[in-house]
């Protein structure tokens, strides 16, 4: 039987040419290639040669070959999402709670932050409060949990209350104020930090505001303060917006108590003695 040597027509998409070659050659390694490029199956582009080998030497079905195919491009499209939410989430630098030692500060309830690391409660638009000083692991828990939301594919930012106001003002000076609101309204979980490092005079605190509002009982915040609330009136120098903040932000919430003792100092100090002590 003579083989017809007649070139087949690229596939076309909708836009043109899925760019696969004409003619598939005896090696079908550009086919694959190029197939896999055109569907974006990065995983498979990088993994099939390999699989298929496994699958001779194990004698496996094409059905088996195919599953473990896919699950492959699964696990590869699944890791690719988390890095790419962590990095959009804009963390300032990497944290996880998996690192965290909650035996140097016995304030932080573990299984509490446990549940945390769960979607349940940014989907249900719930409220965080990290409060004590600083060095108690406030800023760690922050980064640590909202990585863990950003892995399970929630959408995260995270910013400190200084940047956020100052964005704000720069924002509503170039007429983009709602725009902006707008983009911190819908990410699932805002991250603030730092909020009560810096004072904020009535417009900075009426910007914030507006925030708290766009978000209220819709998506969920979590934010970090080294000051109680009795003392949130030294940030928010107007008296009712402050009022109206902490209302804002502790109604319904989980709030958790970090401390007055630096572990972080502890731990500095202890390692001073001990290479005094060498």
């Amino acid at each position: 039987m003579t083989q017809s040597t007649t070139s087949a027509p690229a596939t076309s998409g909708r836009w043109g040419s899925f760019g696969l070659p004409a003619q598939r050659g005896p090696n079908p390694s550009d086919t694959i290639d190029a197939a896999c490029g055109a569907l974006g199956l990065a995983g498979i582009r990088s993994r099939w040669d390999e699989f298929a080998s496994q699958a001779l030497r194990e004698q496996a079905s094409y059905a088996d070959f195919l599953a473990d195919l896919l699950e492959s491009e699964c696990e590869d499209r699944d890791a690719r999402r988390k890095v790419r939410r962590v990095k959009e989430a804009n963390f300032p630098r990497p944290k996880r709670i998996e690192d965290f030692d909650f035996s140097k500060n016995p304030n932080i309830p573990q299984e509490v932050i446990n549940t945390l690391m769960r979607s349940g409660w940014v989907q249900a638009g719930n409220l965080l409060c990290l409060i004590g000083d600083s060095g108690t692991g406030k800023s760690h828990l922050l980064i640590g949990l909202g990585t863990a939301i950003a892995e399970a594919g929630g959408r995260v930012r995270h910013t400190t209350a200084a940047n956020l106001v100052n964005e704000l003002v720069e924002a509503a000076g170039d007429k983009q104020l709602g725009r902006t609101i707008k983009k911190y309204g819908r990410v699932d979980l805002l991250c603030l930090d730092e909020l009560g490092c810096v004072k904020l005079d009535r417009h900075g605190a009426e910007l914030l505001f507006q925030i708290f509002t766009e978000r209220e009982e819709r998506h969920a915040i979590a934010v970090a303060s080294n000051r109680p609330f009795t003392e949130w009136d030294q940030t928010f120098t107007d008296k009712r917006f402050c009022q109206a903040i902490v209302d804002r932000l502790t109604f319904e919430a989980h709030i958790i108590e970090t401390g007055t003792q630096s572990f972080r100092l502890a731990s500095t100090t202890a390692r001073r003695k001990a290479a005094t002590a060498a």
